[in-house]
């Protein structure tokens, strides 16, 4: 494969703080790259120097020559008086340069140069870049073009930066947090539309599920250090495994043999020092290796919970509206003692509005809602906590509380935050240093410590590391209170959830027995009929026989057509035994949900294809 990229010892430090030493790694033509790690660990500041943001320490980057390069950044920021269109213009590329080159010659009248410049204009496509700039906002589902920055939603900007960046048609693309901000159907359709492309690309992402379906390989940032992985995200999580096991293995036999180098270095006469200097040096080394921990700590949720009574909250003929657009009509929910509620629904449809009357941030138009007595809330909002950048970590947790009750102990302040990964060292760090991340971990820290029994969550799962929602999904689900998780994480949704509440805007709201997955191959078998329907009613009704029918000209198949049938003839029965297999298969009673799912899914997938192809099959076979 043609490489685009080669780091070579590539070094990064802040201060004391070490990201990484001596990394080095490729990318090559049509590689799907993740980047994985935890929180400060130095993604962000990887794609930084990667896009020329960022100085480094030490180390090589190359580029391939002619290489077009796009970065989407975390929090895309743009002039806030500039138009959605002037955007699109405003962050230069090779096309954007070369049109404001060409405006200004026009401008000034002159003509040298110019007919080099229209050369490149005719070979980058740049006379019909506004026209394919509001093809991909369209798709984006952006459409006032002349609607102001300063005006837009957090979802609504990150697919305005997104457009940005897929409109030059790159080789390679740095994504960070692409799906941060973005509802369900936008993280669908991206990872659709990076699947089907061709270009190389480099991605840090949360979202288990999109990462697995668009990258093929993944590269890890571990103890400074870079492990690559040539598979999937679930392939990651076996070697990872596999990785941590050898590597406790290795650390387990370097202390026995230190131990019994130990006994030598005490035993060793000081006359012989010298003839023994290589075995010495061997001695410190190893004594090196035993000090690494083969594993670095990871968050533990161990909670104290409260006592939650029986009764949680009504919703009594609540209703909800801004301007025209409705939210809730005379909307009623008795919610369940332990119950696990996730929502779902595009930007847009009241999610966050549904929350805030919960937390009563905001006043209901009409109906009443009642909160048991028992109920202790923690809220963790998607705005997040504001915190004081001048203060230390362990401050904005002493303030607080000084000491913490876990049911079975009970920690100080300091001792709680190693819970979080928030070494002593990082305590006395001002929170300005912290990584998004961090921030977001501390946030979470401050809501668990009160021991809340009713979890209302909108958007944990941005900025936090991978890592760290494994050990909050494994807690939410033995948590013994009542959850209500807002989110656009597919994958946090399925394990954490009992059923879903769909919000499909105009205040349709659907009950869903299930997780997102469920919910969502239900959706598409929905969406499936209503077309078929649809198509049904427009197609055209038959003619009335007439008295005397014309005899209809029978023509000759072309040599393409004849292969067409020749081939429509042998795949058809080969897709119809494939159906039989699945639908054996699924009658077994031996497949779990999620295979049932998959097989489900592909079934009907199948039913269209075979219907598609014994259609042309007909068509032809009329003219054989």
């Amino acid at each position: 494969m043609t490489p685009c990229l080669q780091v070579e010892g590539l070094t990064k430090s802040f201060g004391d703080l070490l990201l990484f030493k001596d990394i080095s790694f490729g990318i090559a033509e049509g590689q799907r790259i993740g980047l994985i790690a935890k929180n400060g660990s130095g993604k962000t500041t990887l794609l930084n120097i990667l896009s020329g943001k960022e100085q480094y320490d030490g180390g090589t980057i190359t580029f391939r020559r002619d290489l077009r390069v796009a970065y989407l950044e975390q929090d895309p920021n743009f002039p806030e008086d500039l138009t959605v269109l002037e955007a699109c213009f405003h962050q230069g590329n090779e096309i954007t340069e070369l049109i404001a080159r060409y405006e200004e010659l026009i401008a000034k009248g002159e003509t040298r140069g110019l007919d080099e410049v229209l050369h490149q204009m005719d070979s980058l496509k740049a006379w019909d870049y506004e026209q394919r700039v509001k093809q991909i906002l369209s798709q984006l589902k952006i459409y006032d073009f002349e609607q102001k920055i300063g005006t837009l939603s957090g979802g609504q900007l990150k697919r305005v930066a997104l457009a940005n960046v897929l409109i030059t048609e790159p080789d390679l693309i740095i994504l960070d947090e692409p799906t941060n901000h973005l509802d369900l159907d936008m993280t669908e359709w991206l990872e659709g539309h990076l699947s089907r492309s061709k270009l190389s690309l480099l991605m840090v992402t949360h979202d288990r599920y999109f990462l697995d379906r668009v990258c093929s390989e993944i590269i890890e940032i571990d103890q400074q250090q870079i492990f690559q992985y040539k598979g999937s995200y679930s392939y990651f999580l076996e070697k990872r495994e596999q990785r941590i096991s050898s590597q406790g293995a290795e650390i387990d036999r370097a202390n026995n043999l230190l131990r019994k180098e130990l006994e030598w270095m005490r035993r060793q006469p000081q006359a012989r020092a010298t003839k023994a200097k290589s075995r010495i040096d061997a001695f410190y080394d190893l004594e090196k290796k035993a000090k690494q921990t083969a594993q670095q700590g990871e968050v533990r949720l161990e909670m104290k919970g409260s006592y939650i009574g029986n009764k949680i909250f009504e919703m009594n003929h609540v209703s909800k509206r801004f301007g025209d657009k409705k939210i809730l009509e005379d909307f009623s929910y008795t919610f369940a003692r332990y119950e696990k509620m996730g929502i779902v629904g595009n930007n847009g449809t009241g999610k966050s509005t549904f929350v805030k009357m919960l937390m009563s941030e905001v006043a209901p138009d009409s109906g009443e809602i009642e909160i048991g007595e028992t109920v202790k809330f923690g809220y963790y909002s998607q705005d997040g906590l504001e915190f004081n950048d001048q203060m230390k970590v362990l401050d904005v947790v002493q303030d607080v509380a000084e000491v913490i009750d876990l049911g079975s102990s009970r920690l100080t302040a300091s001792q709680f935050l190693q819970h979080f990964l928030f070494a002593p060292e990082k305590q006395h760090s001002f929170v300005y240093k912290l990584s998004g991340g961090e921030r977001r971990r501390l946030y979470l820290c401050t809501v668990l410590m009160r021991n809340p029994n009713f979890l209302v969550l909108d958007e944990p799962t941005n900025d936090l590391d991978i890592m760290t929602l494994n050990i909050l999904e494994e807690y939410l689900q033995s948590f013994k209170g009542c959850v209500i998780v807002v989110s656009h994480d597919r994958y946090f949704m399925d394990k954490v959830v009992d059923h879903l509440l769909a919000f499909r805007g105009d205040a349709d709201i659907k009950d869903f027995p299930g997780n997102y997955t469920q919910y969502r191959a239900w959706k598409e078998e929905l969406d499936r009929e209503q077309r078929r329907q649809e198509q049904a009613a427009k197609a055209p009704e038959p003619k009335a026989a007439q008295a005397v029918e014309k005899p209809i000209e029978k023509r000759k198949l072309s040599f393409k057509e004849k292969r067409e049938f020749e081939t429509l003839d042998a795949e058809i029965p080969q897709l119809e035994e494939r159906k039989a297999r699945l639908e054996s298969e699924m009658s077994t009673g031996q497949l779990s949900t999620d295979e049932l799912l998959a097989k489900s899914a592909e079934i009907s997938r199948l039913i269209d294809e075979i219907d598609e192809k014994t259609l042309r099959w007909m068509e032809l076979s009329e003219w054989m």
